[in-house]
């Protein structure tokens, strides 16, 4: 009996070994996935560009497509790319991290550029007045160039994530990069299935409620989902400019090249402590989020010429006509 009672208590302690690591994993993916902000954000206001245009009853099934492909990206691909850099090269985890940001830089600017007239972004390529009259040809065209595009941000995502994870085990990385690439997965398609299919949800609203508030409320969901739209643009290239920002000017520090840093820092300090305590984290926060933006679109403006010029050429080289 004794020698139950002291199986039964090894195993209780395993249970809680189990639970206190399960709580770890998804207590570092949620830390992971905040510093992924940026991506994440841009992701969701990205994404439902990709069912524009196609029938209601067709949009659900090309999200569930894309975000299978999202997944597969993330823990097929990515996955083992981090964990191996991890192991074998973590010396190149800040250089690959500044390249990340650089690259949401040069995204957010060009969508700030192609606002004000100064550039034609990705609406600027051969074959981009062509009509494609399959629908499933179509359909299959815009999932495989969500699912590129995803990747892009997925490594972003997926880098940023392992570069927050505390120094640890083999295993728990895995898990916890595994955690990330799961949440951030279905809180991106999660959110943007609930966005593409909202003015279906206020368009029966209007037309089927009982009540007058109802019928109401329903028109007014189907008039503000593009104004919606189109903040969820802004703020995403806001986060983008934010993050690619500050990835860049931590990866200087990383690299040996404190000042910038210090100097925003110094500087959000200062202005966190002109104002009362109630506001003095916020102002302080505000202000350096401010600053890496800024520094994230002249950064940005500044790679336009080689991204457009160069980089999106050979892209769209290797890729063309791919499936």
């Amino acid at each position: 009996m004794s020698g139950l009672i002291a199986l039964f208590d090894d195993v209780a302690a395993i249970a809680k070994v189990a639970a206190s690591s399960v709580d770890d994993v998804i207590g570092q993916a949620s830390k992971a996935s905040a510093k992924a902000a940026g991506a994440v954000i841009d992701d969701a206001a990205v994404t439902p560009k990709y069912v524009s245009g196609f029938k209601a009853d067709r949009e659900l099934p090309i999200i569930w497509r894309i975000t299978k492909g999202s997944l597969r990206n993330k823990l097929l691909f990515l996955l083992p790319a981090g964990l191996a850099l991890s192991a074998f090269a973590p010396w190149a985890i800040a250089p690959l991290l500044m390249l990340g940001g650089a690259y949401l830089c040069f995204e957010g600017a060009e969508k700030v550029a192609h606002v004000m007239g100064w550039s034609e972004g990705h609406e600027d390529h051969p074959g981009k007045d062509q009509i494609v009259s399959d629908p499933a040809a179509l359909e299959e065209e815009k999932a495989q160039g969500a699912i590129k595009t995803d990747f892009i941000l997925s490594a972003e995502i997926m880098t940023i994530s392992l570069a927050a994870i505390p120094e640890s085990n083999f295993w728990m990385e895995a898990a916890t990069l595994a955690t990330v690439a799961v949440m951030i997965t279905v809180a991106v398609y999660g959110s943007v299935a609930l966005i593409v299919k909202m003015d279906d949800v206020g368009l029966a609203m209007a037309n089927e409620g009982r009540l007058s508030p109802t019928r109401a409320f329903g028109r007014g969901l189907v008039r503000s989902m593009p104004e919606f739209l189109r903040l969820l643009t802004v703020v995403g290239t806001a986060a983008m400019l934010w993050v690619g920002g500050s990835i860049i000017v931590h990866g200087l520090k990383e690299v040996g090249f404190a000042a910038p840093e210090n100097m925003i820092h110094s500087v959000a300090y200062a202005a966190g402590h002109a104002v009362p305590d109630a506001w003095s984290g916020f102002i302080e926060w505000l202000t350096k989020a401010g600053i890496d933006g800024v520094l994230g679109l002249l950064l940005g403006l500044m790679l336009i010429p080689l991204g457009e010029k160069v980089v999106t050429p050979i892209w769209r080289s290797i890729f063309a006509g791919k499936a």
